[in-house]
């Protein structure tokens, strides 16, 4: 497993990482063990994901072109993102809060930590680091359904009241990070959580977790640790699905789900020295 959007369920973490920040002319210059592990992780995602991940992921991978061997600059995959969909990215360090969070989501910026993590937590890291973001989810903001209903949910994040932005986060945690979606080749992995993790992309799609069909009030219902591999995907119909969620009264949705309360948990309690569930 590797990083998880830590800052939706503890902005309060402490973090040993810190963002690169960039020169005068935007580079940032990395270091050629941050290149490694970069490519590293590049190489073993490649030779996985084929066969496993949608077809609109491929074809935004495609369009970013991303580089294998560096990490990428911010404004080499602003310039596709822009084109194809009105989104970009945003520089931000590895945890940032909620209010800024869901502002960037609503203006179509995609917050990106520009740190990558150690060679000796190449396989799991409570952080979101660049490799999650860019690789894990820039190709999917390529898709005009994905985009809109990412921005969607911004815009609802910045007027829900606390307790509601729990129940939003859920439903992020198993659409954006964590989702699966039913397609004419076969079930499919479009959740950036599980594209930028050897091992849940493997899980994922194995008989080991139960699957169920997407219901956003279900999904906000569910509860989730980002420590473990999942025990509960939500599969879509088709992409699309996204697209005319985004149009409907998903904070009327929140509030049923608030109504009916939470499900069982389908994990072991989190350790109590770590907020590690939601």
């Amino acid at each position: 497993m590797t990083a998880s959007t830590s800052r939706l369920s503890d902005f309060a973490s402490k973090t040993g990482y810190r963002a690169r920040l960039p020169d005068e002319q935007g580079h940032i210059g990395y270091s050629d063990t941050e290149n490694a592990t970069w490519r590293a992780l590049m190489q073993r995602q490649l030779a996985i994901i084929e066969g496993r991940v949608c077809q609109q992921y491929l074809d935004g991978l495609e369009r970013l072109a991303l580089p294998e061997e560096r990490i990428p600059q911010l404004a080499e995959v602003d310039r596709v993102l822009l084109a194809a969909t009105g989104w970009q990215t945003a520089q931000v360090p590895a945890l940032i809060p909620f209010d800024t969070f869901f502002d960037l989501l609503a203006n179509r910026r995609f917050p990106v930590a520009t740190f990558i993590r150690t060679p000796e937590e190449m396989d799991y890291l409570k952080e979101p680091d660049i490799f999650h973001e860019i690789f894990g989810h820039c190709p999917m903001l390529t898709d005009p359904s994905f985009a809109e209903f990412t921005a969607t949910y911004g815009r609802l994040g910045l007027a829900a009241s606390p307790r509601e932005r729990g129940y939003l986060a859920r439903l992020y945690w198993l659409t954006v990070e964590f989702g699966l979606v039913d397609t004419p080749a076969g079930r499919r992995i479009y959740g950036g959580g599980i594209i930028s993790s050897p091992r849940e992309t493997l899980h994922a799609l194995s008989d080991t977790p139960e699957h169920l069909p997407f219901d956003p009030v279900e999904a906000m219902r569910t509860p989730y640790r980002i420590d473990i591999l999942q025990p509960l995907y939500y599969v879509l119909d088709e992409l699309t699905t996204l697209h005319d969620l985004a149009r409907q009264d998903i904070m009327g949705m929140a509030h049923r789900a608030m109504a009916l309360g939470m499900h069982e948990p389908r994990f072991e309690p989190a350790p109590r020295d770590g907020k590690a569930s939601a």
